[in-house]
Protein backbone atom coordinates (compact mmCIF):
# COMPACT_ATOMS: atom_id res chain seq x y z
CA UNK A 1 0.00 0.00 0.00
CA UNK A 2 1.24 3.48 -0.79
CA UNK A 3 2.08 5.81 2.06
CA UNK A 4 -0.42 8.37 3.27
CA UNK A 5 1.01 11.76 2.28
CA UNK A 6 -1.67 14.23 1.21
CA UNK A 7 -4.78 14.99 3.27
CA UNK A 8 -7.64 17.29 2.35
CA UNK A 9 -9.16 18.49 5.63
CA UNK A 10 -12.59 20.17 5.61
CA UNK A 11 -13.67 21.76 8.91
CA UNK A 12 -15.68 24.92 9.60
CA UNK A 13 -14.29 25.52 13.11
CA UNK A 14 -11.05 27.56 12.89
CA UNK A 15 -9.81 26.30 16.28
CA UNK A 16 -10.13 22.66 15.21
CA UNK A 17 -8.45 23.47 11.87
CA UNK A 18 -5.52 24.98 13.80
CA UNK A 19 -5.18 21.90 16.06
CA UNK A 20 -5.41 19.52 13.11
CA UNK A 21 -2.79 21.54 11.20
CA UNK A 22 -0.45 21.39 14.18
CA UNK A 23 -0.96 17.62 14.52
CA UNK A 24 -0.96 16.51 10.90
CA UNK A 25 1.25 19.05 9.14
CA UNK A 26 3.63 20.46 11.71
CA UNK A 27 4.16 17.29 13.77
CA UNK A 28 3.00 14.52 11.41
CA UNK A 29 4.70 15.83 8.29
CA UNK A 30 1.69 15.39 6.02
CA UNK A 31 0.96 17.68 3.10
CA UNK A 32 -2.29 19.22 4.32
CA UNK A 33 -4.80 21.38 2.49
CA UNK A 34 -7.50 22.82 4.74
CA UNK A 35 -10.88 24.19 3.69
CA UNK A 36 -13.59 25.75 5.82
CA UNK A 37 -16.54 24.54 3.69
CA UNK A 38 -17.47 21.71 1.39
CA UNK A 39 -17.92 24.17 -1.45
CA UNK A 40 -14.36 25.44 -0.96
CA UNK A 41 -13.06 21.85 -0.98
CA UNK A 42 -14.80 21.15 -4.28
CA UNK A 43 -12.91 24.02 -5.90
CA UNK A 44 -9.43 22.80 -4.88
CA UNK A 45 -9.66 19.01 -4.50
CA UNK A 46 -8.83 17.94 -8.05
CA UNK A 47 -5.67 20.05 -8.25
CA UNK A 48 -4.54 18.90 -4.79
CA UNK A 49 -5.10 15.21 -5.61
CA UNK A 50 -5.38 14.02 -1.97
CA UNK A 51 -4.74 10.52 -0.66
CA UNK A 52 -7.39 10.98 2.04
CA UNK A 53 -10.39 13.19 2.80
CA UNK A 54 -10.66 14.17 6.49
CA UNK A 55 -14.12 15.69 6.89
CA UNK A 56 -16.11 17.31 9.65
CA UNK A 57 -19.61 15.85 9.67
CA UNK A 58 -21.64 18.92 10.66
CA UNK A 59 -20.87 22.06 8.64
CA UNK A 60 -23.01 24.85 7.24
CA UNK A 61 -23.89 24.46 3.59
CA UNK A 62 -22.81 20.96 2.65
CA UNK A 63 -22.44 18.57 5.57
CA UNK A 64 -19.67 15.97 5.60
CA UNK A 65 -21.65 13.29 3.76
CA UNK A 66 -22.82 15.72 1.08
CA UNK A 67 -19.26 17.02 0.70
CA UNK A 68 -17.93 13.48 0.33
CA UNK A 69 -20.51 12.58 -2.32
CA UNK A 70 -19.68 15.74 -4.29
CA UNK A 71 -15.91 15.17 -3.98
CA UNK A 72 -16.23 11.59 -5.21
CA UNK A 73 -18.02 12.83 -8.33
CA UNK A 74 -14.91 14.80 -9.36
CA UNK A 75 -12.45 13.46 -11.90
CA UNK A 76 -9.95 11.05 -10.35
CA UNK A 77 -11.27 11.30 -6.76
CA UNK A 78 -13.83 8.49 -6.73
CA UNK A 79 -11.52 6.06 -4.93
CA UNK A 80 -10.15 8.49 -2.34
CA UNK A 81 -11.05 7.17 1.14
CA UNK A 82 -12.60 9.41 3.76
CA UNK A 83 -12.45 9.69 7.52
CA UNK A 84 -15.09 11.69 9.36
CA UNK A 85 -14.43 13.83 12.42
CA UNK A 86 -17.66 14.02 14.37
CA UNK A 87 -19.28 14.30 17.77
CA UNK A 88 -20.53 11.23 19.61
CA UNK A 89 -24.16 12.16 18.89
CA UNK A 90 -23.54 12.54 15.17
CA UNK A 91 -21.44 9.39 15.06
CA UNK A 92 -24.50 7.54 16.36
CA UNK A 93 -26.97 9.42 14.14
CA UNK A 94 -24.93 8.81 10.97
CA UNK A 95 -23.46 5.45 12.00
CA UNK A 96 -24.73 3.49 8.97
CA UNK A 97 -23.74 6.18 6.47
CA UNK A 98 -20.27 6.44 7.99
CA UNK A 99 -19.79 2.67 7.79
CA UNK A 100 -21.04 2.65 4.21
CA UNK A 101 -19.18 5.65 2.82
CA UNK A 102 -16.07 6.16 4.93
CA UNK A 103 -12.97 4.27 5.95
CA UNK A 104 -13.56 5.32 9.55
CA UNK A 105 -14.37 8.09 11.96
CA UNK A 106 -12.73 9.91 14.82
CA UNK A 107 -14.86 11.37 17.55
CA UNK A 108 -14.70 14.89 18.90
CA UNK A 109 -13.26 15.85 21.22
CA UNK A 110 -10.20 14.01 19.91
CA UNK A 111 -6.81 13.58 21.52
CA UNK A 112 -4.34 15.65 19.44
CA UNK A 113 -1.45 13.46 20.56
CA UNK A 114 -3.15 10.41 19.00
CA UNK A 115 -4.55 11.92 15.78
CA UNK A 116 -1.66 10.92 13.49
CA UNK A 117 -1.68 7.37 14.85
CA UNK A 118 -5.47 7.11 14.49
CA UNK A 119 -5.38 8.19 10.84
CA UNK A 120 -2.41 5.91 10.10
CA UNK A 121 -4.23 2.98 11.65
CA UNK A 122 -7.35 3.59 9.54
CA UNK A 123 -5.14 4.02 6.45
CA UNK A 124 -3.28 0.75 7.15
CA UNK A 125 -6.57 -1.17 7.27
CA UNK A 126 -7.73 -0.04 3.82
CA UNK A 127 -7.76 -2.64 1.06
CA UNK A 128 -4.91 -2.26 -1.42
Amino acid sequence: MKALRKILHVEDDPDIRAIVKLCLHDLGGFELLQCSTGHEALKVAENFDPDLFFLDMMMPGLNGLETLQALKSLQGLREVPAVFLTSVNNAEKYHDAILEQAAGSIQKPFDPSRLVDQLQQIWSQLPE
